[in-house]
């Protein structure tokens, strides 16, 4: 089977439309609790995107107790949740047309660091599982690793060929380590130094129909 798997933050979902909102809630709700004082670590946060989320709060609380990373945890998810649901999100330009044009040639799937039910509100508002066989969360392997993740899914569904598509070394290395072709996405939150190792680089998904039929 030949497979197009593609990340979702930063690659398919522009994170960037929630992103500032659900996390000033949750820090807002942190100062609330007494928890947190000073303002919201937005760009540290930026600098980190894509990592799964217990990385996020060791990063971004590490002086605060797992049982508060948990709670900031489902605070956080409940926000971006609710923000997507109310169409405050957003697909990146061309995802729909590029998803139609390979859906021809090869089964599509999504790997992401996210957790499930952020992963799942994204699909059912777009609609996403027109098109995309099976959407995989991070969550449901241990070692937390992209590349165990997209290994998954090639054993699964018994995959001898295609494309990893993302835009953070985790998913260039994972199309890599697969035997993948690999494309690295430039887009809101992509960093040159990671980008220069995939096989190919986009700025627009106009760039990747022929390149993804073709390997």
């Amino acid at each position: 089977m030949k497979a197009y798997i593609f990340d979702m933050d930063g690659t398919l979902f522009r994170t960037n439309t929630i992103l500032e909102k659900a996390l000033e809630e949750t820090f807002q709700h942190l100062r609330e609790k007494d928890s947190w004082s000073g303002e919201t670590p937005i760009e540290q946060y930026r600098e980190i995107m894509g990592v799964p989320l217990p990385v996020v709060w060791k990063t971004l609380l590490p002086m605060h107790s797992e049982t508060m990373h948990e709670e900031v945890d489902l605070y956080f998810l409940y926000r971006l949740i609710a923000l997507i649901k109310s169409g405050q999100g957003a697909l990146y330009t061309g995802v729909e047309e590029l998803f139609e044009e390979l859906r021809q040639s090869g089964s599509l799937f999504i790997a992401s660091n996210g957790k499930k039910e952020y992963l799942k509100a994204i699909v059912d508002y777009y609609q996403l599982d027109r098109w995309v066989t099976e959407t995989f969360s991070i969550e449901q392997i241990q070692s937390l690793n992209k590349s165990d993740l997209v290994r998954t899914i090639i054993e699964k569904y018994t995959v001898t060929s295609g494309a990893m598509v993302g835009d953070r070394l985790s998913d260039i290395k994972a199309g890599k380590e697969n035997g993948l072709f690999s494309v690295g996405c430039h887009f809101d939150f992509a960093h040159e130094d990671e980008l220069a190792q995939a096989d190919l680089v986009i700025r627009d998904f106009k760039e990747l129909t022929s390149t993804l039929k073709a390997n």
